[in-house]
């Protein structure tokens, strides 16, 4: 029987994993990989690592940690948790049964791609999925944002402070009458796609231009600096489905200490309903759960 179990290996997972070894938890991260989103980074001709602010070096420590620290891992994907009596049930896709007394989920979300011919080719090369992590590097740049929801807008009025021109494919009418949309909407260099659909990726090294169809089946070719997918995220959130309360973007729902509508069951960074989907704010989130963890843990300690 764990202490605690964190399940996901990227930048929240990471800190809670460390910061309940340090409070001498009996704890498991388990995860297929370490570092999760950070793993990936932009390329550019034009890009040097020191521009971007990203928390890179802290995840990169705690990695590290726990790549000495076997023993605090398990290098394979949960699947399912449910709870039995005073403890939780983590069940793992090899068929593995883990027992615990509390858990906090960390397991992040996945954006919502293309699908589109090049935008695996040219994935973080020229294309990426996180305008808020990169839009300083873009000062007088030309760029493509495609997505017209919250996470669109928020990516498109990000860049257009900077950037000199953005083009937004956006077919979201709704958003656009938000404070944000309405704003974009004025801005002298951003233009609204509404009624098009891309067709494909195109580049060398690098993503060079985005492909459009409009109404009428024309197609145009948009030549972009960078292109930045920013339609929506999906929370990794089905493995508590049924057992933790979900908003209706199913991401799980916590308090400002992490905790769930379940005593035990914390969750941190991109699969919860916190603000935000950055690096800096998940590892805050992932050290303020295990905190957390292990106040709720004390009694049994």
């Amino acid at each position: 029987m764990y202490d605690l179990i964190v399940i996901g290996g990227g930048p929240a997972g990471l800190t809670a994993t460390v910061y309940a070894i340090r409070k001498r938890l009996n704890v498991l991260l388990v995860s297929k990989d370490l570092g999760g989103k950070t793993n990936f980074h932009l390329a550019l001709p034009w890009i040097d690592t020191y521009q971007v602010i990203r928390g890179l070096e802290i995840v990169n420590k705690f990695r590290s940690e726990l790549e000495y620290l076997d023993f605090a891992r398990q290098m394979d994907a949960a699947e399912k948790v449910t709870r039995e009596g005073d403890h939780f049930v983590v069940t793992t896709k090899d068929g593995g049964r883990l027992e615990t007394k509390a858990v906090i989920l960390a397991t992040g979300a996945r954006q919502v791609r293309m699908d589109v011919p090049g935008e695996k080719e040219f994935m973080m090369k020229g294309l990426c999925y996180s305008a808020l992590s990169y839009a300083p590097l873009f000062i007088d740049k030309d760029v493509v944002v495609v997505g017209g929801g919250e996470l669109g807008l928020r990516s498109a009025g990000e860049l257009a402070t900077v950037a000199a021109h953005v083009n937004l494919v956006c077919q979201d009418e709704a958003a656009l009458k938000t404070p944000l949309g309405r704003k974009l909407v004025a801005a002298g260099n951003v233009t609204l796609l509404k009624a098009h659909e891309v067709v494909a990726v195109k580049g060398d090294e690098f993503a060079r231009s985005l492909v459009l169809k409009d109404a009428a089946g024309k197609t145009v070719e948009l030549a972009a600096d960078a292109i930045f997918v920013e339609q929506a995220l999906t929370p990794m959130s089905a493995m508590v489905a049924g057992l933790a309360a979900l908003d209706d973007r199913q991401r799980v729902i916590v308090d400002c200490a992490c905790k769930t509508n379940i005593p035990g069951l914390f969750a941190a960074g991109d699969v919860t309903n916190g603000y935000a989907e950055q690096v800096l704010i998940a590892v805050g989130e992932g050290a303020k759960a295990a905190l957390s963890a292990y106040e709720y843990l004390l009694p049994t300690l």
